[in-house]
């Protein structure tokens, strides 16, 4: 008797040729709606469902393949018993399932979509036939996936079979697509409840894995880089690395801050990130100039740093990143010439993010901890700086104000306590990380040295004590903005005024550890 194949799938990618492969391997082909025309079509012998059955297609198309003749093909054991329950009820062994699902994740994501739109996109034949050939899979094999058709039709040309190994990579395959399909059910559905609750009261996370990792932060450690399916183009996970050595874990974490950084900025940015930390941040009238002058910030901590710009990377701007020593560069997109000028350096990571790069994720952040996770909403935008407070009987000019917004968005990335120093569009100094917000200002102020005359701060949250107004002056800064909101602010603005300075408060604060 011949093998017999369900064949219904919703994404069509190589079905002909996979099928034309089946029957050419001995198997006899069922199929359902427009698995079954496409099929058809193409010339392939394929017989209806509703011919094994012997049942119609009814309810709109609800219900097709649920019937004890498909089901109990997929599900019988090769058992003496089963043989003969099958023989008395006329049911023949189905040998192979190809299914994959309605597109759900795909209709929720149309602008628009109502939620009777979204239910009549639930897959319910589907996932049947998928667990039941998943779980009988000592017999049967079972495909969700296109790029496994390949391997099936190779390893039936040279087996004859498909060997158990095979099967049931393929069924834990299988069983992690319906557990995926669930999953984005339950969320839209429970998304679809009046509820005030922010976040869902059980966390599902599905995630691809992209890539093993050399190793973790440390050499002991082993790591691996998964993508978010609720992501997509234009963030970093979805990327294209055109050359260099494989990225570590640091690596990512390194990018994933500059990325951050350079996503702030509408004008052309370079941000150059060491340790999750910004060491050189600078705008500029061109991507060359913006590179030169976040160098320039701090050059010494810049070797072996991870650069980011929002710019397609041209050839001037390529010619001088070469002559320097860097891990990752980071970009929209490099034009042909730039790859072609950085291809010498044979271990730097070029990545492209792609054209229409735009950094946004699902929106949460998630942090393990001991047993646990912690989740919060990503801390995205900030306040304009039309909507900040003046709170100092000086006031600042627009040019004041554009110069303490640029500052305040580099600062936004800064480990807490976080100090940045900034002149002319350029950070000059950073103190990050310190357990006392003085101590952050004192490394950000040793670090602009003499370019602090003049200059602008930025604090990541509010100022305590008047201690760091006093030292921003004591080495020339203009003006300076933090968040407001201590119990000493009115000592603070006091010190302000004394010393002639301008202080603006944000009212809203963005830690960062």
């Amino acid at each position: 008797m011949a093998k017999k194949a369900v064949i219904s799938v919703s994404d069509k990618t190589g079905i002909v040729e996979f099928a034309e492969g089946l029957v050419a391997e001995g198997f006899e082909l069922i199929s359902t709606g427009g698995t079954y025309k496409t099929l058809k079509e193409a010339d392939i012998p394929v017989r209806y469902v509703s011919e094994i059955t012997g049942f119609p297609e009814i309810l709109d198309g609800r219900v097709k393949t649920l019937h004890p003749k498909i089901h109990g093909g997929i599900l019988a054991m090769d058992t003496e018993k089963h043989r003969a329950q099958c023989a008395e009820n006329g049911i023949d062994f189905i040998d192979l399932v190809c299914v994959n699902l309605y597109p759900f994740r795909e209709t929720i994501a149309k602008e628009g979509v109502t939620f009777e739109e979204a239910i009549e996109n639930i897959d319910i034949g589907g996932p049947t036939m998928v667990r039941s050939a998943a779980k009988n899979h000592n017999r049967v094999t079972i495909i969700v996936n296109p790029e496994n058709y390949g391997r099936v039709i190779e390893s039936l040309r040279e087996n004859g079979l498909i060997p158990l190994a095979l099967r049931k990579e393929l069924a834990a395959e299988a069983f992690a697509h319906t557990a995926e399909y669930d999953r984005l059910i339950a969320g839209y559905l429970e998304g679809q409840i009046d509820t005030k609750a922010s976040f869902p009261q059980h966390l599902r996370l599905v995630a691809a894995k992209v890539q093993d990792l050399r190793y973790g932060e440390n050499p002991g450690q082993l790591a691996a880089f998964y993508a978010d399916p609720e992501a997509g183009k234009g963030t970093l996970a979805y990327g294209q690395q055109l050359q260099g050595k494989e990225l570590s874990y640091n690596n990512w974490m390194d990018m994933d801050a500059a990325w951050k950084i350079a996503m702030e900025y509408d004008k052309t940015v370079c941000v150059i990130i060491k340790h999750t930390n910004p060491c050189g941040v600078a705008l500029g009238n061109s991507l060359l100039e913006a590179y030169q002058r976040a160098l320039e910030a701090d050059p010494v901590s810049a070797y072996g740093g991870i650069i980011a710009l929002n710019r397609v990377v041209d050839e001037a701007t390529a010619e001088a990143i070469k002559e320097k020593f860097y891990e990752v560069v980071i970009a929209p997109d490099f034009s042909p010439r730039a790859k072609e000028i950085l291809a010498v350096k044979v271990n730097l990571r070029l990545f492209a993010v792609g054209r229409e790069a735009c950094g946004k994720t699902r929106g949460w952040k998630i942090r393990t901890v001991n047993g646990g996770f912690l989740v919060q909403d990503e801390d995205e935008g900030t306040t304009p700086s039309v909507e900040w407070e003046v709170v100092t009987e000086a006031k600042p000019t627009e040019d004041d104000l554009a110069e303490l917004e640029f500052a305040w968005k580099a600062c936004k990335h800064v480990k807490s306590n976080a100090i940045v120093i900034s002149a002319k569009r350029q950070v000059i100094g950073v103190g990050a990380g310190q357990m006392n917000r003085v101590g952050s200002a004192k490394i950000a102020l040793e670090q602009a040295a003499e370019k602090a005359q003049g200059a602008y701060m930025a604090s990541d949250a509010y100022l305590p004590f008047p201690d760091t107004v006093e030292l921003a002056h004591s080495h020339g800064i203009k003006a300076i903005v933090h968040p407001g909101g201590s119990i000493r602010d009115k000592e603070v603005i006091e010190t302000a005024n004394r010393l002639g300075m301008i202080i603006l408060h944000t009212g809203r604060r963005h830690f960062e550890h």
